[in-house]
């Protein structure tokens, strides 16, 4: 992916890129996304993308397994993370579920993945400290809580489900306040020109639903050629 592309993902939202997919497929039923409501530390602070480092975690009982095993663990996860590529994104499974409780995203281990070079972090679990998470590091997550619990890490470099979307290590993510969407490897080339088709037609509907007089004719007269521009 080039500094171009990059830049453009950055400063479009996910809604978009789901569209964006649809045009270069030249249909729709795409299905890479998540589902339900999620939580951004910074609603404001614009999309992040990356190819995502993937781990399960897990914080509402005590790890079971060796006090030195759970270290181990935990310093290969930041070896892991340091080492990831860019952009990268850290996706991060709480296998606690609907009931977890552990905020392994607050201040401490955002600026930790910052350093390290990270976007930002996607997740089905919790975050806390906000208002003191570091300045461009969004966090996507499913709650807010105040504790970090017995979080521990659980595996590293795996498949992850967050929110309804299995994600790969390595996927390309674009999330945001919306959500996450995957962006298929074989259209990662075709997104820039999708991008640009869909924020043009788009502005076809758009300009005339904001101009003087604006009525069902001139509606369908828009749609029409919104429609026609789109196939």
């Amino acid at each position: 992916m080039d500094n171009d592309l990059l830049t453009l993902l950055r400063r479009v939202d996910t809604p978009t890129v789901c569209n964006a997919i649809e045009v270069a497929e030249g249909k729709r039923g795409f299905n890479r996304f998540t589902r339900g409501t999620v939580q951004c530390s910074d609603p404001t602070g614009g999309a992040i993308v990356g190819y995502a480092r993937t781990a399960k975690i897990a914080a509402i009982d005590p790890p079971t397994e060796a006090p030195d095993v759970i270290r181990t663990r935990r310093m290969a996860y930041y070896r892991y993370m340091a080492e990831a590529p860019a952009p990268s994104i850290a996706v991060i499974e709480d296998l606690d579920g609907a009931d977890a409780v552990g905020a392994y995203w607050g201040e401490i281990n955002t600026s930790i993945h910052k350093g390290f070079g990270l976007s930002g972090a996607l997740t089905n679990g919790v975050m806390r400290d906000l208002g003191d998470l570091p300045d461009g590091f969004p966090v996507i997550a499913g709650s807010i809580g105040p504790s970090h619990g017995f979080v521990h890490v659980r595996e590293i470099d795996t498949p992850v489900t967050v929110f309804g979307l299995q994600i790969q290590p390595g996927d390309l993510v674009h999330a945001d306040r919306h959500g996450a969407v995957i962006i298929p490897e074989g259209l990662i080339g075709q997104m820039q020109g999708a991008i640009a088709k869909l924020l043009a037609t788009e502005r076809i509907v758009l300009d005339a639903a904001a101009a003087p007089g604006f009525d069902f004719t001139a509606f369908e007269a828009a749609w029409t050629a919104f429609e026609k521009a789109r196939t």
